[in-house]
């Protein structure tokens, strides 16, 4: 049998997967008719974030939840990964080396250096590369399933215990702000203390401009820094977010929804090719848009020209 569906043409093999696939949805369907349509569930309350441990200090809230937990873990992780490897580099690296060399080479080289004169890239190489690793670990962290969802649970040997979930730090705005809210302030400070406040201020306009047409230059070159805020910590963001919820929804959303268990196979097919895209592309890619756009930042409010 193997050798004669290895035999088989490409062709061939997709449109025999495509018939076993419908065969699959066909068995299903019978096996589990049609149930009516659930409105109660939203997949959306996978991001409600309930409070664990209550701490409230006056009108602030500072209770531990989820996101806390997976911030903590993302931190736990990126120290120790740069802890352990810095411990047991050797003069013949091993595979684990070579692929940390590597992702030190990518944010030193293509990250921080691509962006900045020498000076500033060994100034603030180690904020980031710390910001790298810390968004890709936040990001792949979040695509593991851990047991997170206290809205529900299961009992073992007695103990209430929450299912499993999956959900990202980075796929809440606060964190996202924060961290973008960071990066800002940073590069205006460090363009103020180069170049002083008002050439800091000039230097956001272009060179060879002058006379009227210089007022609203600088509102628009105002308001592409404040734009920024924004654009920086949507993206990451957005990108989370959808992705979880994309996984989630063809995951089991969708037949739970709309009561038809045959969608399933095909819908778990899509979830699995989400995740793999998720986690093989978005998760690092975003990171890498970050701290890359981070040094363009500090690399431009510290150039001589504009």
């Amino acid at each position: 049998m193997r050798r004669w569906f290895a035999n088989l043409s490409t062709g061939r093999k997709v449109a025999l997967s495509l018939l076993l696939l419908l065969g699959i949805m066909i068995v299903v369907g019978i096996a589990a008719p049609k149930q009516p349509q659930n409105t109660e569930y939203k997949p959306q309350n996978e991001f409600k974030l309930d409070p664990w441990i209550h701490i409230k200090i006056g009108s602030v809230d500072l209770s531990i939840n989820k996101a806390v937990f997976y911030l903590v873990v993302a931190c736990a992780l990126t120290t120790w990964a740069m802890v352990y490897i810095a411990r047991r580099m050797q003069q013949r690296p091993n595979n684990v080396q070579t692929a940390v060399e590597a992702l030190y080479n990518l944010a030193y080289n293509n990250m921080a250096r691509g962006n900045m004169d020498p000076g500033m890239a060994a100034k603030w190489f180690p904020f980031i590369g710390a910001l790298f690793f810390f968004i890709l670990f936040s990001n792949v962290v979040g695509y593991l399933p851990l047991p997170t969802n206290t809205e529900h649970s299961v009992h073992i040997i007695g103990a209430k215990v929450p299912t499993l979930a999956l959900y990202a730090a980075t796929a809440n705005i606060s964190v996202t702000l924060i961290l973008t809210l960071v990066v800002w302030f940073s590069y205006h400070i460090e363009g103020i203390r180069s170049k002083g406040f008002v050439p800091y201020l000039k230097s956001w306009i272009p060179a060879g401009v002058s006379g009227p047409a210089t007022g609203p230059l600088f509102v628009i070159e105002t308001i592409s820094h404040f734009v920024r805020i924004i654009s920086l910590s949507v993206r990451l963001f957005a990108n989370m977010l959808a992705g979880h919820l994309l996984i989630l929804f063809m995951g089991g959303g969708m037949v739970v929804l709309l009561g038809a268990a045959w969608i399933g196979p095909l819908t778990a097919i899509v979830a699995v090719a989400f995740f793999l895209f998720e986690v093989g592309i978005v998760a690092g890619l975003q990171a890498f848009i970050f701290a890359t756009l981070t040094s363009i930042y500090l690399g431009g409010a510290t150039a001589e020209a504009h």
